[in-house]
């Protein structure tokens, strides 16, 4: 069942995600119990919204329906690289091809442009190259994240149904106070429901 809450109004940013975009992006899509999902790119509009509060793309960039289809992939391409990096597993060739691809469609240097003032250099960035642009700066973000030292660090929340995944801070494992008091209340619960030894 999909609902129509936003993320923010149901959990703050996990723990990193104001570090690294990525965190944040494969974040957009939250598991909560009852079977609630709760997907910040579920519509072109709430795609184009998520972009442009994250100054990926302007407010009009006219974000259509494959457009957020392909930052759907790209974030379940993402979700598997970070899960096979917390378990330490080798990572899906299809996750590393979707992520290089994606850093590749973008030129990394500013290209030279002439005017009536003479030469200067500027990225470009048209509308119609607005989603190779966001699907790049994500990517790039998740290599920096994934081939960083703060690699060291990430994790899956520890609270099921909970998805998201955080950079831990001591022995934190869980992305919020609400995912915390979930997994202490189950645990009391299955300590009080256990048989006692006799």
């Amino acid at each position: 069942m999909s609902e129509t809450l936003t993320a923010p109004s149901v959990l703050p940013p996990a723990p990193g995600a104001e570090d690294y975009l990525a965190l944040d992006f494969v974040n957009s899509a939250i598991a909560l119990p009852g079977g609630q999902v709760i997907d910040a790119l579920r519509t072109p509009g709430a795609t184009n919204q998520w972009l442009t509060e994250r100054g990926l793309a302007p407010a009009d960039a006219g974000v259509q329906e494959m457009c957020t289809m392909q930052l759907r992939s790209l974030r379940e391409h993402l979700r598997a690289l970070f899960a096979a990096r917390v378990a330490m597993l080798p990572a899906s060739p299809a996750a590393l091809s979707a992520v290089n691809d994606a850093m590749s469609r973008v030129p990394t240097a500013a290209r030279l442009h002439w005017d009536e003032n003479g030469p200067y250099r500027a990225v470009p960035c048209p509308t119609n190259e607005v989603l190779d642009h966001a699907l790049a700066t994500l990517a790039a973000n998740t290599a920096d994240l994934l081939a960083g030292p703060d690699a060291e660090r990430l994790t899956a929340c520890g609270s099921a149904p909970c998805n998201r995944y955080l950079l831990r801070h001591g022995r934190r494992h869980w992305c919020s106070t609400r995912c915390g008091d979930r997994a202490r209340a189950a645990r009391a619960y299955a300590r009080r429901t256990q048989p006692k030894a006799g």
